[in-house]
């Protein structure tokens, strides 16, 4: 498992991404490179960043980390591209430096100190491999790991369990912390930053599935360090606050996953339109039992979103980011 990078997406939350540079320097396997993709290009992240990069380069971490300059990167963007373009930046900064696995994280975690060489014990069997992860208060973080195609939905009746073999198949990826060999990047592009936030890890996780190896383990990596308001459901799964720019997105970004589909032959008119209310009636519950936010509002942004997507859903000159955007090739 060699040059394995970290992709951070941060955007105004210093505090947390200083808990998540200092969690890095107790890995117990040393890291290539780290990339800090940040979406607000604040001078206080450049500062964050700098610190913990002083703090490698004077050695003060559990293993040694390889010397010389560009262990730690910062890159700020000149405006915001939501995660999903941090992701793409990141990825693609990686890339054309030699990365040959990607480890993919928000700013709102901490790393296990011995998450790396849990990953690696699963390289030799897997291209993309989703680690587990604890909530804010040490318990489960419960995801949705199984996508239904046809309804471009997530399976909300997906086991949680593991059973003995300490792994299942995915067709669904989380960009907090999903773990990446070159070959995905190599086969499939870059993540869409078309997306912003919301669908973006799902698609591309479910394009990696059909050439390649993926699988969640229960080996926990991560744990959150941001308390987010929840409504937990059945004891395992919980839905999680949120907010109008997000149920926007949720909507809008449908109409990217419908092109997709359509590429895949998985699209189905009538199940995307039973999965399409499906989501309405999440997001309308999630606005109501969680946010208890002005469920006009709310409903309004639903609705701005899904006219978004149908126009995207319409375009004729709609083409996959891979071809959009060219995949750099660099050297290890």
């Amino acid at each position: 498992m060699d040059h394995v990078a970290i992709v951070i997406v941060t955007y105004k939350r210093q505090e947390l991404l200083g808990k998540l540079l200092e969690s890095l320097l107790f890995l117990d396997v040393a890291p290539w490179r780290v990339y800090v993709i940040d979406n607000e290009a604040s001078p206080d992240t450049a500062c964050v960043v700098e610190t913990y990069a002083r703090m490698v380069d004077e050695g003060l971490t559990a293993v040694p980390w390889e010397e010389g300059a560009g262990t730690f990167n910062y890159a700020p963007q000149e405006r915001n591209t939501g995660g999903a373009g941090g992701f793409a930046e990141g990825v693609r900064l990686a890339h054309e430096a030699g990365a040959e696995w990607f480890w993919l994280m928000d700013d709102d975690v901490i790393v296990k100190p011995d998450a790396l060489s849990r990953l690696g014990r699963w390289t030799d069997r897997f291209d993309a491999i989703q680690g587990s992860r604890e909530d804010f208060d040490g318990g489960p973080f419960w995801w949705q790991y199984r996508f239904i195609a046809p309804l471009g939905v997530y399976d909300p009746v997906a086991p949680s369990g593991f059973g003995p073999q300490g792994w299942k198949p995915a067709n669904a990826l989380c960009f907090e912390g999903a773990f990446l060999n070159r070959r995905v990047v190599d086969g499939i592009g870059l993540p869409d930053a078309r997306f912003f936030v919301y669908w973006d890890d799902c698609i591309y996780g479910y394009l990696a599935s059909r050439r390649f190896r993926v699988a969640v383990i229960q080996d926990v990596i991560l744990q959150r360090t941001r308390e987010v308001k929840n409504w937990e459901v059945s004891g395992v799964r919980q839905l999680n606050g949120s907010s109008d720019m997000t149920r926007y997105n949720v909507m809008k970004n449908r109409g990217h996953m419908a092109q997709y589909l359509r590429l895949t032959g998985d699209y189905s008119p009538i199940g995307f339109g039973v999965g399409t209310a499906s989501c309405v009636a999440k997001e309308i519950i999630r606005l109501v039992a969680v946010d208890k936010g002005d469920v006009a509002s709310g409903v309004s942004s639903l609705l701005r979103g899904w006219g978004e997507a149908r126009r995207i859903m319409a375009d004729p000159l709609w083409r996959p980011y891979a071809e959009m955007v060219e995949v750099p090739h660099g050297q290890a």
